[in-house]
């Protein structure tokens, strides 16, 4: 097949095995599954077999975080820090915060591992942010911002005790960095495709199978890792991990259907992380009378 001629006599390379175009691919898909299997590394938090750019530190990880922090903070308007909600969220921060430390060595006591305290080095800071989105983040290095639309979404601040805790996950999973090692990877077969003479069309239709089999997917599973070690992470701060529900609940209202669907979204749909959190909430609960003297849930408080 890759000897064939074309209209006009014009030799054409094909697909065929031995075809130089086959030549290219397999040599990056060689490539790729190296980068892939010799960036593995367990992570002690979740148990799961992580892939993260070994040229990529922790240092070098926080140092990109910062970069963004600063200039999200150049071009968004955040609220007087002495203001009562800045003050308010501060402190949940600061209560979450203080347990990562003992979560990671927990969570990784159940895996039979050691943890890495990846947030010991971090130099936390949160900020509120003037803004209708109802969003949150933190990014590698430990710096925070919350969006003034997620205070009436979160109503209570056991529920924003919950969402910071789940954006402080991302965080301390490293999950930035194991995005930045598949991008690479969907990098290189852009490049085998282009290299080997695919046409555009099957190349955007390649890739588009690879959004939907490995990237989303992928994006899914780290929110629900997130999910899980959030709620940990909010219970041993002494939140209440049973308003989680109430909280997606309101989330998926919010939505009012116009989400699409979940394997065509990079986070999965409230009724699956409900499902998820209520299967996760016994587990909770026994973080929560193990970091919380009083054993009992705490009162809510309202914003």
């Amino acid at each position: 097949m890759g000897n064939q001629s074309g209209q006009g006599g014009t030799p054409r390379r094909g697909f065929g095995f031995g075809g130089v175009r086959w030549w290219i691919l397999l040599l990056f898909a060689g490539y790729a599954a190296y980068y892939w299997f010799s960036n593995q590394s367990v992570d002690p938090t979740t148990g799961e077999k992580v892939v993260i750019d070994k040229n990529l530190s922790l240092e070098e990880e926080e140092t990109l975080g910062l970069q963004a922090y600063q200039e999200i903070l150049s071009q968004e308007r955040p609220v007087d820090p002495n203001s009562q909600v800045a003050k308010q969220i501060r402190e949940i921060a600061q209560r979450l915060v203080a347990k990562v430390d003992p979560v990671e060595t927990a969570l990784a006591a159940e895996h039979g591992l050691q943890p890495q305290h990846v947030g010991a080095g971090f130099e936390w800071e949160v900020n509120v942010i003037q803004s209708e989105q109802a969003n949150a983040f933190c990014l590698p290095g430990g710096k925070m911002a919350v969006y003034t639309g997620l205070v009436p979404v979160a109503q209570n601040a056991d529920a924003m005790g919950i969402v910071l805790g789940h954006e402080i996950a991302h965080a301390l999973l490293r999950h930035g960095a194991q995005r930045m090692a598949q991008q690479r990877l969907a990098q290189l077969g852009q490049v085998a495709g282009s290299m080997s003479g695919m046409d555009p069309q099957t190349q955007q239709m390649v890739m588009a199978a690879y959004g939907y089999g490995a990237q989303l997917p992928y994006a899914r599973k780290h929110e629900t890792q997130a999910d899980e070690v959030g709620l940990m992470l909010a219970a041993a701060a002494c939140f209440n991990p049973q308003e989680a529900i109430p909280l997606w609940q309101r989330m998926g209202q919010m939505s009012q259907g116009q989400s699409p669907p979940e394997f065509a979204s990079t986070h999965p749909n409230p009724e699956t992380r409900i499902q998820n959190l209520q299967a996760l909430m016994p587990k909770a609960m026994e973080y929560y009378k193990k970091f919380c003297p009083q054993g009992a849930p705490a009162a809510t408080s309202s914003f």
